[in-house]
């Protein structure tokens, strides 16, 4: 108690450490950071992907790098500053896996968002700062929820069936394949037949909304990288 009180009755304190403006602006810009954030991972990226692993990552390392450009951001070292963060987090590689192409894109995004949202300030009026945030949500919900819906992703898969590769049974192939897996097939293409073996490798082009537990060829490659 004693130490709140020399807080509040010593004349020496810096006016800053009591500047409800600042306290406002720092609470304004946190509260508008975490919803487009939360609203960009949540309700657009998680919904599309149903991948649950990023979703805490996305969220913390955005809420770091606001305030830690907020409270820092009275250096004149600002672009700089954003542009080191940029290259810090853009060379990390966790041990586990590597991150996907589209998890990545993910994370540039959360990054320029909270950079955005913290050091803007000065002749960047709040509006722009609100219109540009609505702008990036607006942009992923389209690109995820609409664009990417018509996107057809491609699986190579071996394939046990050779007498239905015949033209005249490609249907009866696409319901097979359909069954087997729960892909909705748009297309196939035939690759390698091996007779003696007894299959083939099919290139399927499906659609990713219907079954976004099945990796497609490019997430693989970026896994064994």
């Amino acid at each position: 108690m004693e130490f709140i009180t020399d807080i509040i009755t010593n004349p020496n304190i810096p006016t800053s450490f009591m500047d409800s403006n600042n306290i406002l602006e720092l609470l304004f810009r946190f509260i508008l950071n975490l919803a487009v954030t939360v609203f960009v991972i949540n309700y657009v990226y998680f919904r599309a992907t149903g991948k649950r692993s990023y979703v805490f990552t996305y969220i913390m390392i955005s809420t770091t790098v606001f305030f830690l450009c907020f409270l820092l951001g009275s250096i004149e070292l600002q672009l700089g500053f954003a542009l080191g963060l940029f290259a810090i987090f853009g060379i990390i590689r966790y041990r586990t896996d590597t991150i996907p192409i589209r998890e990545m894109t993910y994370l540039f995004l959360v990054i320029t968002i909270s950079v955005i949202n913290a050091l803007t300030r000065g002749e960047v009026s709040f509006g722009e700062i609100a219109f540009t945030n609505a702008a990036f949500m607006a942009t992923t919900w389209v690109m995820e929820r609409v664009w990417m819906k018509r996107h057809l992703a491609r699986r190579t898969i071996v394939y046990d069936r050779l007498d239905l590769i015949h033209p005249s049974k490609h249907q009866e192939l696409i319901d097979d394949i359909e069954t087997r897996t729960g892909m909705v097939v748009a297309k196939f293409s035939i690759g390698q037949i091996d007779l003696a073996k007894g299959y083939t490798k099919l290139i399927v082009f499906y659609k990713e909304s219907a079954t976004p537990n099945i990796l497609t060829d490019a997430e693989i490659s970026d896994r064994s990288t």
